[in-house]
């Protein structure tokens, strides 16, 4: 883990090494370890160093090749570096160190880049100038684990880690319409938007390709659909599975730093844990336990680590300490209200005593279908199979005077997917419609509108719902949010994050089963589950989900209100246009009366706290 930088293209070389330098100072708590910057023809590159493997100064980045003419910053790790160092090795290259870097750097002369991509296993964010060809490739990795950003404008590219960067060195200032929109639905920026207009963000799965002013973008991985006409038995799925996983976890080990692992009550941190004790692996295992709290997993994590015989270490809190969203506003680049990342950056300054390198059981639930929307949407799509079209037309007719209350409502939600698919589903999930009912909308954003909406709706689309909202939820939430959230939390106490469950090849083959085999019998996650079941015991398998919880719609309305009604007062996003603080203040005290907040109020302290951070 790192964090990158670079400017390319024309530009005064002085110029282009002074805005680098801002850059990789923006980015200082990614890469505590070093920093580095280096001058080829037609670019400059800086980095600052997170050392995991090869900690010696023959790791330090930027990397340059022998002739001076190719170079690359990278953030991430390469799981099977050692493999193709191997390889590359066999063909005549030698190396000045034992880094996955200076493999992507030699990989690129043997391979090029296609060729090289296609070979990696694992979290990557690279930038790669060739001078000889004048061209820059920015590549992400296939589920987008890692961020990068990038700016075009005269002639010349810049790409950072973050867009703060690229704000700092003054390619970007003003806010995007729409990526506030976007945060004030969802509390996250999707990738689709950058919150500074005239910024972008490097797709997953994807290279960016820049030559001359020419501005080129590819896919190079899509995630496979289910096959059903050749889809295993369930035991041979369990078993499967288990091989992959065991695989996953193996690689993720490898460091040239104290390694640790999460250890939640949950079932996929538990079978990260089995699968690092099955290996034989002399790693610790942490909990952050907050005694007295009803989420505290303590206990349920201490019985599962003895159940596995591994060391097990509790970092105790206090179950308010720590709720510092002043810690959150400075640990995400852009403004970000996803509350349980109050809880990973709790987690992640307790853990960073410790280890430096820490496998969490993330990605679990979304390839492996664990949470309780997917079986609904599942039986949704499989009620629609078999209804008439004409049944829909007839829905269609009577829904908008149909009773939403009780057992009604629910079975009326269900008719509205099975008859109409993701688009009935997005719509009425849209928050952002709240801001127009509360009157909190400043005039800069009452002409602009979510385009969400839009979404086609047909019974078509409801014998699809669950492939459509995989897709969707890949796109937006689960990189916008999730990995966000990991990347944010982690980086900013120099923690490198690794999970298993987001090892391609082991999702590529959870993505390939049907949903009826992920699960099956009904029960979610139900592969995982039979294998906790069979190499850990029932009683771990039979455990619900958990996290960190933080009662911020309550917090709102309570201890944190004194903040909010503060700000508001003196609002910058009301002296902009963004927000109306008048009437968020009502809505303050109408809050304040019941005891709980809207989301919006959250979302609204959020982004005025990240707008006055500057």
């Amino acid at each position: 883990m790192c964090g990158i930088a670079g400017v390319v293209g024309h530009i005064a070389p002085l110029d282009a090494e002074a805005a680098v330098k801002k850059m990789v100072q923006v980015l200082a708590r990614r890469g505590p370890d070093s920093e580095g910057i280096e001058i080829l023809a037609g670019a400059v590159l800086g980095h600052r160093r997170l050392a995991i493997f090869d900690v010696s100064q023959a790791g330090r980045q930027p990397m340059v090749s022998t002739d001076g003419l190719t170079g690359i910053v990278f953030n991430g790790a390469i799981y099977n570096f050692r493999d193709l160092r191997a390889e590359l090795i066999a063909r005549g290259y030698s190396f000045a160190s034992h880094t996955d870097t200076e493999v992507l750097l030699h990989g690129y002369r043997e391979w090029g880049i296609d060729k090289l991509i296609s070979r990696l296993r694992g979290m990557f964010a690279f930038g790669l100038w060739d001078s000889r060809t004048r061209r820059l490739y920015l590549v992400r990795d296939r589920l987008g684990v890692k961020p990068l950003v990038y700016t075009v404008r005269d002639g010349m590219l810049a790409f950072a880690s973050t867009v703060s960067a690229l704000r700092t060195a003054g390619y970007v200032s003003d806010l995007d319409e729409n990526a506030v929109i976007d945060f004030l639905e969802f509390g996250f920026v999707t990738d689709e938007r950058s919150i500074y207009r005239g910024a972008e963000k490097v797709p997953a799965a994807s290279i960016v390709e820049w030559c001359d002013g020419t501005l080129t973008s590819r896919t190079y991985w899509t995630s496979p659909l289910p096959d059903a006409s050749h889809a295993p038995t369930f035991p041979e799925a369990v078993k499967e599975t288990e091989r992959l996983i065991l695989r996953a976890v193996e690689s993720r080990l490898h460091a040239d730093v104290p390694v640790g692992a999460l250890l939640s009550g949950g079932i996929d941190s538990a079978l990260v844990c089995w699968a690092i004790a099955k290996l034989g692996a002399n790693i610790t295992a942490y909990t952050v336990g907050t005694p007295g709290d009803p989420w505290d997993e303590t206990e349920d994590s201490t019985a599962t680590a003895q159940l596995l015989g591994i060391e097990h270490r509790v970092l105790e809190m206090s179950a308010g300490e720590g709720a510092d969203i002043q810690e959150l506003v400075s640990a995400y680049a852009e403004p970000f209200a996803c509350a349980s990342a109050l809880g990973m950056l709790r987690v992640s300054r307790a853990v960073a005593q410790s280890a430096k390198v820490l496998l969490t059981g993330d990605g679990g639930d979304d390839v492996f279908l664990g949470y309780p929307e997917h079986r609904n949407l599942w039986l949704a799509e499989t009620f629609s199979s078999v209804l008439p079209s004409a049944a829909a037309d007839c829905w269609y007719g009577i829904r908008s005077r149909f009773p939403r209350i009780g057992l009604l409502r629910r079975a009326a939600t269900f008719l509205d997917y099975a008859t109409g698919g993701l688009g009935i589903l997005v719509d009425s999930r849209n928050g952002f419609s709240s801001y127009l009912c509360y009157g909190v909308l400043g005039n800069r954003l009452l002409t602009f509108s979510t385009n969400l909406n839009k979404i086609p709706i047909s019974i078509d689309a409801g014998r699809r719902i669950l492939h459509d909202f995989l897709d969707y939820h890949l796109k937006t939430q689960f990189v916008g949010e999730y990995l966000t959230k990991v990347d944010g939390a982690t980086m900013h106490y120099a923690v490198e994050a690794r999970s298993p469950f987001l090892d391609h090849s082991l999702w590529e083959f959870a993505s390939s089963l049907p949903a009826g085999l992920r699960l099956h019998r009904g029960r979610l996650k139900a592969i995982l589950r039979e294998l906790v079941r069979e190499r850990i015991g029932w009683t771990v398998a039979r455990r619900k989900k958990r996290g960190f919880g933080i009662p911020v719609r309550r917090w709102i309305a309570g201890a944190w209100s004194p903040l909010l009604e503060s700000v508001l007062h003196e609002s910058i996003l009301d002296k902009e246009g963004w927000i109306s603080s008048r009437a968020a203040l009502n809505l303050l005290k109408l809050a304040k009366t019941r005891g709980w907040g809207p989301d919006v109020l959250w979302y609204i302290l959020v982004l005025e706290l990240w707008a006055r951070r500057g």
